[in-house]
């Protein structure tokens, strides 16, 4: 297939894959990317928001040429029950700048630009072949990838697991365990159509001014999991996951959670009369901190949502799979201008790097939370949401009752529902993972 040898082998053509394969190409190294989809972004499911900081440190001019949707002046937080959300919102003209902060974006749009760039930069992306393996040397060490095409053994200094969270190309190599249910979520999402105008009216935009919503409560049924509403140009994003052990344990399934979550009566006035015309499912990881395996040995790294890289408390993982394609793609190069070999040792520099970011810091920061919230979800995402509903309701339905006798009723029904000793030990639990 490929006789000649490159510096680094880029597994995967998604957010991390596409930052490193392009970080080292404008350095000068000799890059090939693999991808098994038909073109990059054929396989890529998302929210879809992209995140400005972290795409400028890669293309500076970004905003010139990517396939943008909306920048997002607002954000919105539903705590739901079956009829009624209790809802936070945050809008802002300050993020009506001249360079705006996130927008919304599709993936498939998105990562085929992205990996425009890539090329133009001179890395060699060829789709359609899957990595079978990792080829080895006699001493066990990483020297390249063997691939599905005839004679398709390939070898480089280095190899970039850019492949995703249920990536099986490390698993099967032995660098990392195959990802638990627990740590992992399984996402569906559907793409609803409905003219420019009608979206704007509904989510009271203007020009390109997008918002997003995000929602946890009932809708997941107890589950550890939340719904998610994005409005693009001309159509919505719309979308709901949970636990994969989640799913195991109730037996419910995704389709039946999405549908439940579009019939919701905050929600169908938003799509009401919209067109569905995409359907996907994807995985996520979800673990945190201490899900995230080994991250580099002798002549591989791993990077994105292979590395459990994803922050579920902040619905951040695209800005950490490019963040970290970014820094081992730096590491790798400062590796190699030293000329030293691509050693566990020499690729330790890349954790290093990783740590000082935001992406472990924040990570660590809420190292506990995902374990909190998957052992307790019946009291975060069932009971709790329920209480605040209807104390929301009895606080501002006016019906003659003294308010004194309103607020012993509120607080009756939530001492009712976990106890003194439950409430207490729920606000201490929560403080303590979230601090």
């Amino acid at each position: 297939m490929i006789e000649e040898r490159f510096d680094a082998i880029v597994v995967g053509a998604g957010m991390a894959g596409n930052a490193a394969a392009l970080t080292m190409a404008k350095r000068g190294m000799k890059v090939l990317q693999l991808e098994r989809g038909e073109y990059p972004g054929s396989k890529n499911v998302q929210g879809a928001i992209l995140y400005a900081d972290m795409m400028e440190k890669l293309i500076p001019e970004f905003r010139e040429e990517a396939p943008l949707e909306r920048h997002l002046v607002e954000q919105r937080f539903w705590i739901m029950d079956d009829r009624s959300h209790v809802g936070m919102h945050y809008r802002s003209d300050d993020f009506n700048e001249e360079r705006p902060n996130r927008y919304t974006i599709i993936r498939a749009q998105f990562d085929k630009w992205f990996s425009s760039k890539v090329r133009e930069a001179g890395a060699t992306v060829l789709c359609e072949t899957t990595v079978t393996e990792l080829a080895r040397d006699d001493r066990e060490r990483v020297v390249g990838v063997r691939t599905d095409r005839r004679d398709g053994e390939i070898h480089a200094d280095v190899v970039v697991l850019a492949e995703g969270v249920n990536g099986l190309l490390g698993t099967r190599a032995g660098l990392r365990a195959r990802p638990t249910p627990d740590n992992v979520a399984l996402a569906v999402k559907e793409m609803h159509f409905l003219p420019r105008e009608t979206i704007e009216a509904r989510f009271n935009l203007k020009g390109d001014e997008g918002v997003v919503i995000e929602a946890a409560g009932t809708i997941s049924r107890g589950m550890t999991g939340m719904g998610f509403i994005y409005a693009n140009k001309e159509c919505i994003s719309l979308g709901i996951g949970c636990l994969v052990a989640d799913f195991q344990r109730t037996g419910q399934t995704p389709y039946g959670m999405l549908d439940h979550f579009k019939q919701h009566p905050s929600v169908a006035p938003l799509i009401a009369g919209s067109e569905v015309k995409e359907y996907s499912a994807h995985l996520i990881p979800e673990g945190g901190y201490k899900a995230i395996p080994q991250l580099h040995g002798d002549g591989w790294v791993v990077v994105g949502d292979a590395a459990q890289l994803n922050n579920a408390i902040h619905r951040e993982g695209s800005n950490l799979a490019m963040t970290s394609g970014r820094i081992a793609a730096e590491a790798i190069v400062q590796v190699k201008s030293r000329r030293e070999p691509m050693t566990a040792t020499n690729l330790s520099l890349y954790k290093k790097m990783l740590d000082d970011s935001f992406v472990i810091k924040d990570l660590k920061k809420y190292k506990d939370l995902p374990t909190l919230m998957h052992t307790h979800s019946q009291n975060f995402f069932l009971t709790y949401p329920q209480l605040i509903s209807k104390a929301m309701q009895n606080f501002v339905r006016v019906d003659g009752t003294p308010k004194a006798e309103k607020e012993k009723a509120t607080l009756k029904s939530f001492v009712r529902a976990r106890s003194w000793t439950g409430l207490f030990g729920d606000a201490c639990r929560f403080a303590r993972a979230w601090r």
